[in-house]
């Protein structure tokens, strides 16, 4: 069991190193990001969400 939660800790950090990428090197283009992504509709948010649950879970699969 620790093992679980000493990798689902390493996953986390990692996920946020990643996210933090874009808006530490490029502000400006994060921002304009994030405008384009407040004028989606809820039917595209939802699937990007699941488009984005549906290629983590591939991953996880595959590894």
């Amino acid at each position: 069991m620790n093992e679980l939660w000493h990798t689902l800790g390493l996953a986390t950090a990692l996920l946020l190193i990643l996210e933090g990428l874009l808006p530490f090197l490029d502000p400006g283009r994060y921002r304009r990001y994030l405008m384009r992504i407040l004028s989606l509709d809820e039917g595209a948010l939802r699937m990007a969400g699941l488009l984005a649950i549906t290629l983590g879970v591939l991953l996880l699969y595959l590894l």
